[in-house]
């Protein structure tokens, strides 16, 4: 029967043991999870949204091939770990990142859609109060032109492109107020030559 004080140094030297073994290989697995999280990180849009981790990870990677290059395991080790854990990162940053740009657009859009409405409204009106139809010939193109600015934007945070669809929605906002100033002129204009 074996003491218990025998038992620990032995286990102790089975562990350094094994840890010297597992650092005389290449860290393979390590270096595989790594490429998988720095894919899944790119698929999840860190490359755009979480830009700086994600190139980290990369660069972590990168250097645990170099380090295996130099046969420095114990280091390519470290390195892999590393660059895991930074592609980990940077897919939840960039699908935090995505959720806040995501929200501001749908509300964006959701106020310039309320901006239309208020300006096909007063054309309506125009249109009642019988303004000439050529007073409201540039209005009527704007506000077209608007929606279908909208209608593109619409697309652009569907498929995730943020940006493009901010630029798009702050066209068809700038369109439906000139339009909205150029309806309220020439129904003013119209009222005035009535009397």
């Amino acid at each position: 029967m074996l003491r218990r004080s025998s038992v620990v140094p032995v286990a102790a030297l089975l562990c350094s043991l094994s840890l010297s073994i597992a650092c005389a290989t290449p860290p393979t697995r390590e270096m595989d999870q790594a490429q998988g999280a720095i894919d899944a990180a790119r698929a999840a849009g860190a490359d755009r949204f979480a830009a700086e981790q994600y190139e980290a990870a990369v660069k972590a990677l990168q250097s645990a091939e170099q380090a295996v290059g130099q046969r420095d395991y114990r280091l390519a080790l470290n390195y892999a770990l590393d660059s895991r854990d930074r592609a980990q990162r940077a897919a939840k940053e960039a699908a935090s990142q995505q959720a806040i740009l995501r929200s501001a657009a749908e509300r964006r859009l959701s106020e310039v859609t309320a901006l239309l409405d208020r300006a096909e409204q007063q054309l309506k009106a125009a249109d009642a109060a019988r303004v000439p139809r050529r007073a409201t010939t540039a209005p009527r193109a704007d506000i077209g032109a608007a929606e279908a600015s909208l209608q593109k934007a619409g697309t652009s945070i569907e498929e995730g492109n943020y940006k493009a669809s901010q630029e798009q929605l702050a066209e068809s906002a700038a369109k439906l107020k000139s339009a909205m100033a150029e309806i309220d002129t020439a129904m003013k204009a119209s009222g005035k030559s009535r009397r």
